[in-house]
């Protein structure tokens, strides 16, 4: 049974991105961030990441990401996200039981005083769930708020940079606001992380497309928002031919139950 975190994760995520924007004034080795859009494309991804020449070779971006002894510029992030897409561990419709295994810890967890026991186990699972998922933006918050409450600062960074580097990239795919200009995602819950990471509630997905989903927000943000366009292109474009989707795509708010795809 999946176990569904509450509007405590929006909260979590929202809080993560104000402390990394404190801790970055002060850290020399964060790279400057910029606005424009990249909306992705396929072509480059595959030349930029499949050549050993290039400065965006997918195996030494991954070791990079993953060894965290130096920052990643934006394009670093562009590049591995989207360039995930393209590698053999790129399966959007595996099961992550890992994840509902740190999720599950995270539904009984204080975060004021969460125990030694909760953070490390948050952190053997979260290792684990990255394996299928690099790049998801509830697994790198967790971890970075599980780092942070174990005292171990230089891991907390690593990660909070990694949740805004992936959250930035997703956000700068398009303007999430037009059919014809959504954010690509990889995966059916990332689009719901960068909505929460926002600091907005949403319902359920509405199909526009066969590659485009409308996500409404609960309620009309203050600049009139009343919700973000995601393309899942690529989702679709790894699935399995014997493989029936049932998955569940949120978790829950305000007690409605997870929506589930057949």
């Amino acid at each position: 049974m999946r176990i569904i975190i509450t509007t405590f994760f929006a909260t979590l995520v929202v809080a993560t991105i104000a402390t990394t924007a404190v801790a970055q004034q002060d850290n020399p080795l964060v790279i400057e961030r910029h606005t424009e859009l990249l909306v992705p494309d396929e072509e480059d991804i595959l030349d930029k990441t499949l050549a050993t020449s290039s400065p965006y070779y997918y195996t030494n971006l991954m070791l990079k990401y993953r060894n965290g002894t130096e920052p990643l510029s934006d394009l670093e992030y562009y590049y591995l996200y989207y360039g995930y897409a393209y590698q053999e561990g790129y399966r959007p419709f595996v099961e992550n039981r890992a994840l509902d295994d740190m999720l599950a810890v995270m539904a009984g967890i204080n975060p004021d005083s969460p125990t030694v026991g909760q953070l490390e186990r948050l952190v053997e699972y979260g290792v684990e769930a990255m394996e299928l998922d690099p790049f998801n933006p509830k697994v790198l918050n967790i971890m970075a708020f599980a780092y942070g409450a174990l005292d171990d600062p230089s891991r907390e960074m690593l990660y909070f940079n990694h949740l805004n580097g992936i959250l930035g990239a997703i956000e700068h795919s398009g303007t999430g606001l037009k059919e014809e200009s959504p954010w690509h995602v990889l995966m059916f819950s990332h689009a719901y992380d960068v909505v929460a990471a926002k600091g907005y509630a949403y319902n359920e997905a509405r199909i526009i497309s066969r590659t485009t989903e409308f996500v409404p927000l609960v309620r009309k943000a203050h600049d009139k928002t009343k919700g973000f366009y995601f393309d899942y292109s690529r989702v679709y474009r790894n699935k399995p031919d014997d493989v029936v989707l049932k998955r569940d795509r949120t978790w829950q708010f305000n007690n409605l139950k997870p929506r589930e795809y057949k």
